[in-house]
């Protein structure tokens, strides 16, 4: 396994990877400048893509955000028994959360933001983690962590990889704090904490694997309290996911069964489907007469094992469009 994740021709010394995980050593004074100036400029570019729902500009910021080099720093730590580095690094990873989400806070007010929260992209799809985004997290922490372990293999686009789970997330917990979405911004912040979590997770283990604890003379028993607290913190983040990603299948579940329960109607459309607590809200586009509602509840009863109320948002017209 050690051999072909990273070769001995290729693997990087513990003093190579310290030069580059730890910003206390060597040119402390450079490296720190360098992170900082990075982290503002990746935090303002990912806020303005934010608040002006662009895609080309949220990538802009990933491309130079720093936030993946404390975050190995952290793994490097645990692996190595230093307790300095792991403080230092998480300082430096809590240091560049309050400045993205306080430029993101501070964006969302002085720049004219076009479109809600609700519906802005950018927002949306970052406010609802699902497994699928931890599954994402943990497969861009081995490659950001097998990249910094070998030389053969340019750690650049890894952390790229890296900065597209930590910067954006951490600017739409800003702007939505700005524009008086908390519950947006804790999804965001979900999202950026599990991501975090994955990555030292996963960096921990490819340095095991590529025995750094051992050329570190680490003792091995002193690290099961940081794998169960890691572990821990894991199942923590991880339960909103779940939450998130059955929400998610049961509303696909609900939507399929009001398409059915609408068969036999001309010229309906069932729009989205959304949660309010237990109630279940489906927005339906149709004329004035639509079957009972009882017989799409009890369809949904056996889908859903709890049984949610549902409501239907119903719209009384039809969707016109002009003639080509």
């Amino acid at each position: 396994m050690r051999s072909f994740l990273i070769p001995d021709s290729q693997r990087r010394s513990l003093e190579e990877l310290d030069d580059r995980l730890d910003l206390s050593t060597g040119d402390k004074a450079a490296k720190r400048s360098a992170f900082w100036i990075m982290l503002v400029l990746s935090g303002m570019i990912a806020s303005a893509g934010v608040v002006g729902d662009s895609t080309a500009t949220v990538i802009g910021a990933m491309i130079v955000a720093p936030l993946s080099t404390p975050i190995l720093g952290i793994g490097l730590g645990i692996v190595t028994g230093r307790g300095a580095l792991i403080a230092r690094s998480v300082v430096y990873v809590a240091g560049g959360l309050v400045v993205v989400v306080a430029l993101g806070f501070l964006f969302s007010l002085v720049l004219l933001n076009p479109t809600s929260v609700l519906s802005n992209s950018q927002v949306t799809g970052r406010t609802t983690p699902t497994l699928t985004d931890l599954a994402a997290a943990i497969a861009t922490g081995f490659a950001g962590s097998i990249a910094i372990t070998r030389r053969d293999v340019g750690d650049v686009l890894p952390g790229v990889a890296i900065a597209i789970s930590l910067v954006p997330p951490l600017a739409v917990v800003g702007v939505c704090l700005g524009s008086g979405a908390p519950s947006l911004a804790l999804g965001a912040l979900i999202l950026f904490a599990s991501n975090v979590v994955a990555m030292v997770i996963t960096a921990t283990v490819v340095l095991v694997i590529a025995g750094y604890a051992r050329e570190s003379g680490a003792a091995a028993a002193g690290h099961r309290r940081v794998y169960l607290v890691l572990a821990s913190a894991l199942v923590v983040v991880a339960i909103p996911m779940v939450v998130n990603s059955l929400a998610s299948l049961w509303a696909s579940q609900i939507h399929d069964a009001a398409e059915e329960w609408l068969a036999g109607v001309p010229g309906v459309q069932v729009g989205s489907v959304t949660w309010q607590a237990h109630t279940a809200v489906v927005e339906v586009l149709g004329p004035q007469d639509l079957p009972p509602v009882e017989d799409l509840e009890r369809a949904v009863d056996a889908l859903v094992p709890w049984g949610p109320h549902i409501v239907i948002l119903h719209a009384v017209g039809a969707r016109v469009e002009a003639a080509e």
